[in-house]
Order: C-alpha cells, then structure tokens, then sequence
C-alpha cells in the first residue's frame, strides 16, 4: 500500500458498534489503495467470461477459529475455474488413493503457462495445477464415480466453502463451445492412457467444475480449510485429510500461479491459486485463508487487485512461510517441582514430613501452545537437565495444536521416561480427544502413563505416591476429633470439650455438595473423616481438605460463601453454629482471639502458596 489511512474518532460509548479490528481496517486500506488500478484486462478466450464486470473488487479472510472478515464485493459470484484444481486433487487423494493419484500425476513444476500442451518425460502431467493436471485429476473421478463424478466434485467443493454451489450454465456452455486447446490436452492424455474415460465425458466434468459459482468470502473459508489441516473452520467439518492437505499445499507453493510460481513464493510465500475468473486463494498453514475477487488479469493469468492484496498483507504483517519466528523457549509457562509448588491439598504432619523430605520426586511443566518437533525437544533437554525425577508431570491445558512430528517426539520422550522407571502424568487432556487417541496410538501399551484432567488432582496423586513410597499413610476413613484442628490450636481441652458440645456431626456422602458459593455463611465445620474439596463457581479448585482440617471457617469474615465443597469420599464433620461459636468467644474472649490468630496465620500459609504460584508463572 502507498498511502496511509488517518483512523477515525470512536466515540468510546458506540464500541460494541463502532469498533473495528485492525485487520478489518487494514483489508479496507487494500481496498481503497487498489481499488483505482485498472490494469490488466478481463479473459475473453472464454467469450461468458468477459461479461464480467471489470470494476468488481472484493475481498474475503478467514480465520482458524471460523471469523471471516469482508470487504467490498466479496459476495458477488463468479465462477472458480482454475481454482477448482486443488481441491479436486486433494478430493481425488482421499477418494482414491494416492498411489492411484501420484502414479498419472507428477508434483514438478512446468514453467509453461497453465493451458501448455505439453507433458513430462513420461508422458504424464507435470502437475495437478496446469490443465493437464486438472483434466487427468477429473478423469480419474469420473473413471471411478462416472455419471455421479461431477456431483461428488461439487459436492466437495461445497463442503470446503461451507455451503451448496451452483452453477453457471452460460459459462459451462461457453467453455464447452470454445475450449478446443483442453480437448487437444486430454486427447494427448488419452492416447498416454492417463485418462482411459471417453474424452468428451470428462471434458463435461472438467467444464462443469470450472463454471461452478463461488465468492471471495467462499475463496476465503476454502483456502481456510486447507489452513486448518483439511477441518472447515465455520462448520468444524473434516473435509479432507492432513495427508491429502500437506501434498496440495504443497503443489500450490511450487505450481498454484503457474509461470510466476517462482517469483510468488519468493514476494509472497504463501501457498496460492488463482482462476481466470479473476479469484486468487492463499492458504497460509496454521494461520488463515485469504479469498479475491477482480476480473482484470496480467499477462500470467492472475487477478492484478488480487495479487497485491496478497503482497500487500504478507509484506505488511511478515507471513511469508519461511518467515517463521516460533521460539521453542515459550513452550513451557511453569516449570516446578512439589517443594515450590504442592498440591492444594491440606496434609497432615507426617505427610508434610515425607514430601519436605522429597521435594524433586515431582516434576511439573505446564506447557502452552503448539507441541511441535522444536518444542518438544526443548521441553525434552528441560527435563533432562535436572535431577530425574520419580514422576513428572505434563500439564497440556494450554496446549492449542500437536504436530504429527511433536507427537512422535511425544511418544519416544515417554518410552525413553519408562526405561529409567519415571511414570509420566498427563493433565488437562481427555481421554475422549483426538489427542489422547494420538498420543496413546504411538505409545502402545508402556504402563507408565496416567492421566487426570485437573492439575491439582494430578499433583495430589503423585504427592500420594511419594508418601506411599517413603512409609507414610493415607487414610480416607481415620477419625480425628477437634483437638487435632489447627483452627483450635492453644485452646484448653475445657474450651474444647465446650466447643464440641455445641457441634453437630454431619455425614456426607461422595460427590454430595455440603456449601454452595451465593448462600449465607451461618456455620463453621471441622472434618471428622473423610476427604472434601473447595472449589470456585467456575470449577478452579482452590483446596482438598483431609480429616482435621476445617472448612467453612471465613464465615468469621465474609456473610456470604464464596467457594463450593463437594465430598470427595464419605465424609463426616462437626459443624458448629456461628451463633453459637459467637457466643462462645464472648464467654472465651482469650480463646476467641487465639482463634483468630490462628485463621490469620492460615490465610497468611494460603497466601504464601498463591504467591510461589504467581512467581512460578512470572519467572517463565
């Protein structure tokens, strides 16, 4: 772009109306700069096409989580043609089988312009990408579909544009009238036997394909959808598969602009197709798909707007492919072990005693991002560079994407953890994803992974472990009384006897909610036995109370329960009125201020640990 474009007043009241992202602001820019070119000319060799008006101009992105931004014409229809050409390759990919595929259809670059009547040393195809190519791709799914093989075309073409497409006759027709220099390419293919279906018949499906009806906003979620590993990101289909995705982009970055493929990759360096129609796509992997639409084209073929909002948005935000500015170094947000960072459960002296005694046997990394080959083995050497821990936990929450190549990595990292006698503990992954079927596909039946969807849960489980190991107890069914409860420390045994007279022992059964978050605090609760957890309203668990521990107790502070427990196995507990706890503090003023004393120090141990938290995330 050559000119820059002054950004309105927004008056902050009309944001929810007014705003706008600067992506949509950057695309209406390219509109407005490009908009005035008026070179290059509309194709008339196919006399519909040149119908077409040559002030359209519109444009269409796509993004991977299925927003799709719009401006100027990008939805007036006009017919895909030789945009058609990787979809039906990736089509005929999946439908038949590469094998069948790549046997008649070379991947090398041509250097010829897209209509050459010319064929490799083999007497093949050079590409899927040149009407060679294409026409092969429409013989071989008519050879296979025959009178349903342009329904099973456009069919698929609509899936990866999220709706059914149509047709344009006139332009079917006219093609069909003129396209003598396509009828010599297929009797060429035909007497190379790469086509073995009668000329005519496939020529029908090839035309047809080439006149169907798309939009920039189409061009845009298609070209997404190659972006997104074959899923449409607006109707979450799985149109293709990864497999046939990487060999057509592929094909598009060497051949997709035909005889300027060189320079586009090198200016560009995004995989790209573009029509006669006047559409260009560009699917950028991982990222987005681009879609255009002006009919005046260059002397290659290709959309004169198009090709410089392609330009003008890789220059400007740096999306060349090989441009690539991944760290593997983010990959891992916290990196501890359980003496700077345990559990949230609260334990018992000898437990304590186990685990301070411990503190390395634990290893957790919290990753984010994308589990790549590069991240992969970073978070591998990481690991490796401290002591060897007897558990080590993976944190995947914040984990978005795995690589085939990372999740490979994956798989030998906890192979090579079983042969040194480390158990691997995943979090934040079901077992009902796609990924956990990935990544349980390439371990096989090593018995040292385990899994649990919290973090916390995680950590309390291998925290068990350590004390199991190390001659500790943990037992969910022990009885303590209230002379055990850290909220009571100081307190005589006639204050205590007092105390528990006034209390009522409550039973709990599993997953039963004792408190719920909104109601009014008018008890105080000592567990007897049993295991509860503490959660917030929006399930982030904050602690898991074992017996002799109390919960409850910020009653003294707050009318109004901030937090839920649940019982996580039957539970039993004293629960003590706050009026009556009221007045017995006015009966015990000295016990009463020992009590407080000791909730102060308890918030304060709880704070301590959210800070090492905080510290622990702001450290990586």
């Amino acid at each position: 772009m050559t000119s820059e474009h002054p950004r309105p007043i927004r008056n902050p009241q009309h944001w929810a109306s007014a705003a706008m992202p600067p992506l949509q602001r950057f695309l209406s820019a390219c509109h407005a700069d490009f908009w005035p070119d008026h070179d290059g000319a509309v194709a008339n060799y196919i006399p519909e096409l040149g119908k077409a008006d040559p002030a359209h101009f519109g444009i269409g992105l796509a993004t991977l989580d299925g927003h799709v931004y719009e401006v100027g014409d990008s939805r007036v229809p006009f017919t895909i043609q030789s945009m058609s050409k990787p979809f039906v390759f990736a089509l005929a990919l999946d439908a038949l089988g590469s094998d069948q595929v790549e046997r008649v259809i070379g991947v090398e670059p041509s250097g010829d312009p897209f209509n050459s009547i010319r064929l490799n040393a083999e007497n093949h195809p050079f590409n899927p990408m040149v009407n060679a190519g294409a026409i092969a791709c429409s013989g071989l799914i008519q050879q296979a579909r025959h009178a349903d093989a342009f329904e099973t075309i456009r069919d698929a073409l609509g899936r990866f544009a999220g709706r059914k497409l149509d047709v344009d006759d006139a332009v079917f027709a006219s093609e069909a009238a003129t396209g003598d220099r396509n009828r010599a390419i297929a009797y060429l293919l035909r007497t190379s036997e790469v086509i073995r279906e009668p000329v005519e018949d496939v020529l029908a499906v090839y035309f047809r394909q080439c006149a169907v009806l798309v939009t920039a906003r189409d061009c845009a979620i298609m070209a997404a959808t190659l972006a997104n590993r074959g899923v449409n990101p607006v109707t979450g289909e799985q149109v293709v598969t990864p497999y046939a995705v990487s060999r057509t982009l592929s094909v598009m970055t060497s051949s997709g602009m035909y005889d300027f493929a060189g320079e586009w990759i090198y200016r560009v360096g995004i995989p790209a197709k573009s029509g006669v129609g006047g559409g260009i796509l560009a699917s950028l992997p991982a990222r987005l798909g681009l879609g255009s639409y002006s009919p005046r084209l260059d002397g290659h073929g290709n959309s004169v707007r198009g090709i410089k909002v392609c330009e003008a948005l890789s220059a400007h935000y740096g999306l060349h492919m090989l441009n690539r500015s991944d760290d593997a170094r983010t990959s891992i947000i916290a990196d501890y072990d359980i003496g700077a960072n345990p559990s949230r459960r609260s334990r018992r002296a000898q437990e304590r005693s186990i685990l301070a005694t411990h503190p390395d046997a634990v290893r957790v990394l919290e990753l984010v991002g994308t589990l790549s080959f590069s991240n992969v083995d970073y978070v591998s050497r990481q690991l490796a560079a401290g002591a060897r821990p007897q558990f080590v936990i993976f944190d995947l929450h914040r984990v978005t994407a795995m690589t085939p190549a990372g999740l490979r990595l994956v798989a030998e990292l906890f192979h090579e953890l079983a042969d040194f006698h480390v158990t691997v503990v995943l979090s934040g992954i079901r077992r009902t994803s796609p990924e956990w079927q990935e990544i349980t596909a390439l371990t096989g039946d090593i018995g040292n992974v385990r899994d649990f969807y919290l973090l916390d849960t995680a950590i309390e489980w291998a925290e068990d472990q350590i004390v199991y190991r190390y001659g500790g107890a943990i037992d969910f069914l022990e009885t303590t009384e209230l002379a055990e409860q850290p909220l009571l420390a100081g307190l005589s045994p006639d204050e205590r006897h007092e105390l528990a007279a006034l209390a009522i022992i409550r039973h709990y059964q599993q997953g039963e909610r004792i408190l719920a978050a909104g109601d009014a605090a008018t008890s105080l609760f000592f567990l007897r036995s049993g295991v509860v957890h503490v959660t917030l309203p929006d399930g982030i668990r904050l602690a898991t109370l074992t017996a002799g521990q109390c919960f409850g107790e910020m009653a003294l502070l707050e009318p109004v329960r901030s937090a839920d427990v649940i019982a996580d196995f039957s539970a039993t507990a004293f629960e003590v009125a706050l009026d009556e706890f009221e007045r017995f503090r006015t009966r015990h003023p000295k016990a009463g201020e020992r009590i407080m004393r000791n909730l102060a120090q308890l918030l304060a141990e709880r704070l301590t640990i959210a800070n090492a938290r905080l510290n622990l995330l702001a450290a990586d």
